[in-house]
């Protein structure tokens, strides 16, 4: 078995808890090589920037690039420039015309371009997606609440534009939802919680339809704790889909549907090495245009400033 030959980009905390034991647990990848800033990866060649990598490492096959979605692009064009296959972690870029530009980039050269939604990936959602296949569904409840000191300490960048504020949990939340019904949803209207200190939302209240009228309710708040409330709601004709724990549990009609083992980004890389032998793109862009679609319809509510 051939293995690929792949290098890390962005060598920070989901690198460090997600990525790095997803590609070591995967017998048909093989890491050679990391960039970044400021950290290193034990037992496998550093650089200190993409570029600096791509110079010494011409025979890297596929990119994997987890740096925050601001730098994404430059890096992304880069790898596709030089021939690599690109993996792009969540959110796939800071706007939706980059990510067209890489697809159009990717297609032309015929290299693998893998739009990363990890939730799409917990252990519930595929069960659920085929349930609701055949159900008549009447409404969507969508609560996503986390508390962002205890998730992005530190982390500035989420509050500046294209750091997308809530939206960065709440985009799994939408990834999941736009995978599970099986109609196309539209956004109707958002109100946007922004702390007057601060240029991205740290709340946000969204209204959708799918084609067949039902309404989807969407709640996201970062001043939630100290547990996580990450659940999708779903009423049936049939009785009630309950997606909770970020995907990976679910309930349908009270009771408790049998799951196995978290396996969000090990599945990732597997479909992204599937991708990769099959000569194929992923680039789904849904959830980062409902994103779009909040920002350009939203209704702002100034709040009080955010001190971490």
């Amino acid at each position: 078995m051939k293995k690929i030959s792949i290098a890390l980009v962005g060598i920070g905390k989901i690198a460090r808890d997600q990525h790095l034991p997803a590609i070591a647990a995967d017998p048909r990848f093989e890491l050679v090589a990391c960039a970044s800033r400021n950290a290193s990866v034990e037992g496998v060649r550093n650089y200190p920037t993409l570029e600096a990598l791509l110079a010494a490492e011409p025979h890297v096959e596929a990119i994997s690039l987890s740096a925050p979605p601001l730098p994404r692009f430059a890096q992304a064009r880069a790898a596709l420039a030089a021939g690599k296959h690109v993996m792009l972690e969540k959110p796939p870029g800071g706007c939706l015309s980059e990510v067209r530009a890489l697809e159009q980039m990717a297609s032309c050269a015929g290299l693998t371009l893998f739009a990363s939604w990890h939730s799409r990936h917990a252990l519930g959602v595929e069960a659920a997606r085929t349930w609701l296949a055949t159900q008549d569904i009447r409404s969507v409840n969508v609560r996503w609440k986390e508390d962002v000191r205890r998730w992005h300490p530190g982390q500035t960048w989420i509050w500046e534009p294209g750091g997308l504020g809530v939206f960065d949990p709440g985009i799994n939340a939408l990834s999941i939802v736009t995978w599970i019904m099986p109609r196309e949803l539209a956004l109707v209207s958002s109100t946007l919680g922004i702390p007057s200190n601060r240029q991205m939302p740290i709340s946000a209240d969204l209204e959708l339809f799918d084609t067949a009228g039902v309404p989807v309710h969407v709640e996201f708040d970062w001043r939630h704790g100290p547990q996580e409330l990450w659940e999708i709601e779903v009423k049936t004709a049939d009785g009630v889909l309950l997606l909770s724990q970020g995907g990976n549990r679910l309930h349908i009609d009270g009771r408790e549907v049998a799951l196995g083992a978290v396996h969000e980004y090990p599945s990732l890389y597997a479909h992204w090495r599937n991708l990769i032998e099959r000569g194929e793109r992923d680039v789904d862009v849904r959830p980062l245009g409902i994103v779009a679609d909040a920002f350009l319809l939203g209704r702002r509510e100034i709040l009080e400033p955010f001190v971490e």
